[in-house]
């Protein structure tokens, strides 16, 4: 039997809101990079991006378990000999609220043009308002 392979004016994407809020974040991220690839859908294919467009509200009350808010170190390079930083997690919560689960779902996406193309159908916000009323985006109880 031969694999179907659903084209491209059939694909049909979705739009979901997730409150974030007292949500953990790994639990989280995993459930939203799931739908970002469309892994949920019987027309998956991992060569074709068919997955949904997710939105994430409320990403400043975000949980993390155990002592993560002081251990857990995100890192970055300035491009100079020795130019590492590096940076804790409730110091990103507090400068960038909505790095965090991006992030954390960038790094559960694939490494090539399909995953930056499925990240970009995600859209964290730090309250609870998001512009993305028309799209009319039904509530993902996770």
């Amino acid at each position: 039997m031969k694999t179907y392979l659903a084209p491209k004016k059939e694909i049909e994407r979705k739009w979901y809101v997730v409150d974030a809020k007292d949500k953990i974040l790994g639990r989280l991220a995993t459930e939203i990079a799931h739908r970002l690839r469309g892994k949920h859908k019987p027309t998956f294919s991992p060569f074709i991006d068919n997955g949904d467009f997710i939105i994430v509200t409320n990403a400043d009350r975000i949980q993390l378990t155990g002592k993560k808010w002081d251990d857990k170190k995100y890192y970055r390079h300035t491009g100079y000999m020795g130019g590492i930083k590096d940076t804790t997690a409730k110091e990103l919560l507090a400068k960038h609220p909505t790095d965090l689960i991006t992030k954390a779902v960038k790094g559960m996406l694939p490494k090539n043009k399909i995953g930056r193309a499925q990240l970009k159908k995600l859209k964290v916000y730090a309250g609870a308002e998001h512009p993305h009323k028309a799209q009319q985006p039904a509530e993902l109880t996770l």
